[in-house]
């Protein structure tokens, strides 16, 4: 099929030939997406003379190869009555049996011609030509992710604990846990990813001055007060919804007073520091929590009793908490005991003493009495502790029985783990109720991540993850938070909102499943390694994450020595039983014969966030970055 150009291009070549810049340059004036390793390629391989310079037709060769897609010709020929223009009446009919558009009208169809149609003449007929319609599907409105899902859509006024809210662990660090820099780079580029809860280590500075590192390590500090103000500048950036400030605090009291007083002088009236009237006695939402910044931390008292305290003068008040304590050693010998103590728990049922709430078994306490310690803490820090109280999980039992709405737990990755697969029904019934943050074990010296999915099926609010660190991880967590505007707050399925579900993500015993249907059909100049020729052996892998039963991948076969359009037509199926916690992640490798496969780009997304017909898969780097115009080109389909 003949290319027209939009634009005229003889005044380019007025001097004769152009070099490989030049012709970058005017693809790009012709609005022509390529990338720059394509395009070299493309214009050694039409550069007859290999004289780094080329003629008006050599451009035109490269312009042809660069914009044909014979995938695209071939939609584009089963609509249009002559294989040279699509009708506007041709384009209503695609948009209505290939694209699943709903609602569909003429006045959609001609704003889409208005849009993407180069050509006057065939613009103003409503009409579309191949370039028109090649440009409307390499558009933002034809990408695999709904346009619906990009801006907020869900119900923002459940209670806080109703959500799943985007967290990072250590936010302050780039690198490692042990040795690596502490930088505001890692609170500023977590906020502007959405994340809405950021984790900040605090200690006792020289001059009076707290800073924040990863205590005991060799990592460098940072100024609390700088920490603070950084995050006030980019809080809200992003999204509008209430930013948590993790503090895990090891100031003396004289300190954590010049920390709420740093916290109250930076954010002002955007600090909460006393219950809403609206909700004295439950979390409030999002929505009445909109650009408010909460502090998590340790506190003293009662709501009403910091709600009459309000005004006084705190200077020098110090209270005592006391709270239990292990040391390291301690910690692996109880993970080792874990399950053993868990079972003891389920089969003692109500048999505990009623003052102390310790489970007895034939009058003998089960577990030895803990360490504790007393820790001093500032009465002006714990006052600017609302909603987001941190308190030391003990059991799911001891919840049920005294924690109090506004008290957060944070629970390590290992026990986490055990407690979802021994107490999976009983850890979603306390996710329910209580915000539960889950963070990374204190072995991931290297920052390394878990796999947050597991977390999420059972209903964990904060799973929290190390920002910095890149891969499969990280790539679920920018998969999943993409929804609802990248607000950083995903309202929970009603499965794991309400009381009266039973659901377990292990044993799922009813469910509505999808069954989800993907045809690959071509990749478009995908990315190339260093170690990579310029004709790369590329490969796709399609992979769900979700509850254990859904959990699958499937791939592609290798298409030899091309990157620039591969063509797979492959058709893959998977059945999803519990789509509302699905994510669709798709992979594209380089294959190695010796040292193994090698990561070219990938897109991770929530699965009902998908839409149907003929779809473009955008590119991301493993760092996060985007890949364009590399991507892949699908057809999807679901029902239930």
């Amino acid at each position: 099929m003949e290319m027209k150009y939009p634009l005229r291009i003889q005044d380019d070549f007025r001097g004769g030939k152009i070099n490989l810049e030049k012709t970058q340059r005017l693809l790009e004036k012709l609005d022509i997406r390529c990338s720059y390793i394509h395009v070299k390629r493309i214009f050694k391989d039409n550069d007859r003379l290999k004289q780094g310079r080329i003629t008006i037709e050599e451009f035109r060769a490269i312009y042809r190869i660069l914009t044909h897609r014979e995938e695209i010709v071939e939609i584009f020929n089963a609509y249009s009555e002559n294989r040279k223009i699509l009708l506007e009446n041709n384009l209503v009919q695609f948009l209505t049996q290939e694209q699943y558009t709903t609602e569909m009208s003429k006045t959609i169809a001609f704003e889409i011609i208005q849009k993407y149609e180069p050509i006057e003449e065939v613009r103003k007929a409503r009409q579309m030509s191949f370039e028109g319609f090649t440009r409307y599907m390499d558009s933002r409105e034809c990408q695999l992710f709904k346009n619906e899902c990009r801006k907020v859509y869900q119900d923002m006024t459940h209670p806080l604990n109703d959500y799943f809210i985007s967290s990072s662990h250590n936010t302050y660090l780039v690198s490692d846990q042990l040795v690596g820099p502490s930088d505001l780079w890692g609170y500023v580029s977590a906020l502007v990813k959405g994340c809405r809860c950021l984790e900040i280590d605090c200690w006792d500075g020289a001059q009076n001055e707290p800073v924040v590192y990863h205590g005991y390590t060799l990592t460098s500090k940072l100024l609390f007060k700088t920490v603070i103000q950084a995050i006030h500048k980019y809080a809200f950036m992003t999204s509008d919804y209430p930013v948590v400030l993790s503090l895990e605090n090891h100031c003396s009291p004289a300190q954590q007073e010049i920390m709420a007083d740093n916290l109250q002088t930076t954010f002002g009236e955007s600090l909460l520091s006393d219950m809403l009237a609206d909700f004295p006695d439950t979390l409030p939402s999002p929505e009445a929590l909109k650009f408010k910044v909460l502090v998590k931390n340790k506190k003293i008292g009662t709501l009403k009793e910091t709600h009459e305290r309000k005004g006084s003068d705190k200077r020098g008040k110090v209270e005592e908490w006391e709270e239990e304590v292990a040391d390291l050693e301690e910690e692996e010998e109880e993970e080792e005991k874990f399950k053993e103590s868990e079972i003891f728990e389920s089969v003692l049922g109500d048999n505990q003493d009623k003052e102390t709430g310790v489970k007895k078994l034939s009058g003998v306490t089960l577990f030895k009495k803990k360490k504790t310690r007393k820790l001093k803490i500032a009465l002006a820090l714990s006052d600017l502790v609302i909603y987001t109280k941190a308190e030391k999980f003990k059991s799911f039992q001891h919840s049920r029985l005294y924690q109090q709405f506004n008290e957060n737990n944070s629970i390590g990755e290992t026990q986490a783990r055990k407690l979802s697969k021994l107490r999976a029904h009983e850890f979603i019934f306390h996710t329910r109720k209580f915000i539960t943050r889950i963070y990374p074990k204190a072995t991931r010296a290297d920052s390394s991540n878990f796999n947050p999915q597991e977390f999420w099926n059972i209903g964990c609010q904060m799973v929290a993850l190390n920002f910095q660190t890149p891969g499969l991880p990280m790539d679920l967590q920018n998969g999943k938070f993409l929804d609802n505007g990248g607000s950083g707050y995903i309202l929970k399925p009603h499965f794991l909102r309400e009381s009266e579900s039973y659901f377990n993500p292990s044993d799922i015993k009813e469910s509505m499943p999808i069954t989800l249907t993907i045809r690959l059909i071509s990749g478009i100049q995908l990315p190339l390694t260093h170690s990579s020729s310029n004709k790369g052996d590329t490969l796709v892998i399609i992979e769900v994450f979700g509850v254990p039963n859904d959990q699958m991948k499937q791939q592609t076969r290798v298409i030899k020595k091309n990157a620039f359009s591969p063509r797979w037509n492959e058709t893959f199926t998977f059945i999803i039983h519990v789509p509302e916690l699905a994510l669709i992640r798709f992979v594209v490798e380089s294959q190695g014969l010796i040292a193994g496969n090698e990561f070219l780009g990938q897109y991770t997304l929530p699965l009902l966030c998908m839409n149907k017909g003929y779809r473009r898969v955008p590119l991301f780097s493993r760092m996060g970055e985007s890949l364009e115009p590399a991507s892949l080109f699908v057809y999807v389909w679901y029902v239930r």
